[in-house]
């Protein structure tokens, strides 16, 4: 049944955005139903992320609570998404750049697990490593770039947060990531040191899959993060989400025979990297190849 409602990310993206709105405009569920005329049940079952939205009951919802146009055009859009089967997220649609749909997700995940091929995860990249990275985006303004980096290193915050507790987050880094230069040599020198200091947090876990192990199953999936969520006072977790990220846009996987595919994935990963000591020896063994070469 819950498979035919199409892909519940859109559905918690919407209803967190609304359920920030309400509280902001200081209203309670009962007084905003009232207010827009439909059920309490209904406008909670539109926060939770349960069902499909319609786009007349968010507009309503957002004219309600003052929010602004843009605002309200990003969520409107959103809301005809939730009836999308699998889903996928295009950077040049009517959902703009700023309406984060991948950190609100990724805040709200008791553990992530993510796997690189050809980049350092967002979550580990230094200031000078991801400037290096959003550099080659020739149609960038300066002024855009040091926004996407600040957006990056605010995320980071998460891994050290108190409430709710930090993520669990698990990365599986190709070596080649490691050895392919972004900036400069001493760009690279730095992030492979801040890999070493970060991994040393008791929720964080960084191991290297070395180029020995071959072709593998990682490398025909290729990049993918696995997010899973906590209980929440609820029955049932949410269920967990693949994202998976391209230029142009991701993807979001997230029914039963899909994550069974990836945790198969992921088993596999994690049987071929190095364990976390022999990954810090080899990222060591780097910074002073990358030194002295």
């Amino acid at each position: 049944m819950a498979d035919d409602m199409g892909s519940t990310v859109p559905r918690r993206q919407l209803g967190r955005a609304l359920r920030e709105l309400r509280t902001e405009a200081r209203m309670t569920l009962d007084g905003a139903a009232e207010a827009v005329q439909c059920s309490r049940q209904k406008l909670w079952r539109i926060e939770t992320g349960i069902g499909a939205v319609r786009g007349v009951d968010v507009k309503a919802l957002c004219e309600l609570y003052g929010a602004t146009p843009e605002l309200t055009g990003a969520l409107t859009a959103l809301a005809t998404e939730t009836k999308a089967k699998g889903w996928w997220h295009s950077y040049g649609d009517a959902i703009p750049d700023w309406f984060e749909l991948y950190v609100g997700l990724e805040s709200a995940a008791s553990r992530l697990r993510e796997y690189e091929d050809t980049l350092i995860p967002g979550l580990l990249q230094t200031r000078g490593y991801a400037w290096g990275v959003y550099q080659h985006r020739s149609r960038m303004s300066g002024e855009e770039r040091e926004r996407l980096v600040e957006v990056r290193l605010q995320r980071q915050a998460l891994l050290e947060r108190r409430l709710p507790p930090a993520p669990k987050f698990e990365a599986v880094l190709s070596e080649a990531v490691l050895l392919r230069i972004v900036g400069s040599s001493s760009t690279m020198t730095e992030q492979l040191r801040h890999l070493l200091h970060v991994g040393r947090l008791p929720n964080v876990s960084i191991r290297v899959l070395p180029l020995t192990a071959g072709l593998h199953f990682g490398a025909v999936a290729g990049p993918f993060v696995m997010l899973d969520f906590p209980l929440r006072n609820r029955v049932e977790p949410d269920p967990p989400v693949i994202y998976s990220e391209s230029l142009t846009g991701a993807l979001y996987l997230d029914r039963k025979d899909e994550v069974a595919v990836y945790e198969e994935v992921w088993a596999s990963l994690t049987s071929l990297a190095h364990d976390e000591q022999q990954s810090r020896q080899l990222i060591n063994k780097i910074i002073g190849e990358v030194h002295h070469g």
